[in-house]
């Protein structure tokens, strides 16, 4: 899903114009950003959290010339998804894939049938 079909989902779902659904998508997500710029910790309950992760200094190579570079330390967004969300994933997925041993699932047996 891109930004603009979740702008078009939220304008569809709270009959409000694309224009302010617009800026309320906007809104979250630069209060989000807003936040780890701070060092918080974003939770948001039954969905997931987001956290920052501090990645240290390292030796990296230049892909293009194989020279060694010194890589600086960074933080880096980390998403961390909530049980609930996990839960709801994988209910999809059981009710859309079919049940092992449903009518129509099992393989025909090969070769003629039973003889009479």
């Amino acid at each position: 899903m891109t930004k603009a079909e979740l702008v078009e989902e939220v304008s569809r779902v709270s009959d409000l114009t694309k224009k302010h659904s617009e800026v309320i998508v906007d809104t979250v997500f630069r209060s989000i950003i807003l936040a780890l710029q701070r060092g918080e910790k974003i939770e948001l309950r039954g969905f997931g959290s987001f956290r920052l992760r501090k990645r240290e200094p390292r030796k990296g190579r230049n892909p293009k010339t194989g020279a060694r570079v010194e890589v600086p330390p960074k933080h880096v967004p980390y998403f961390k998804p909530g049980k609930e969300l996990k839960d709801l994933i994988n209910a999809a997925e059981v009710e859309a894939a079919p049940l092992p041993g449903a009518a129509g699932s099992a393989p025909e047996p090969e070769g003629p049938g039973p003889q009479a």
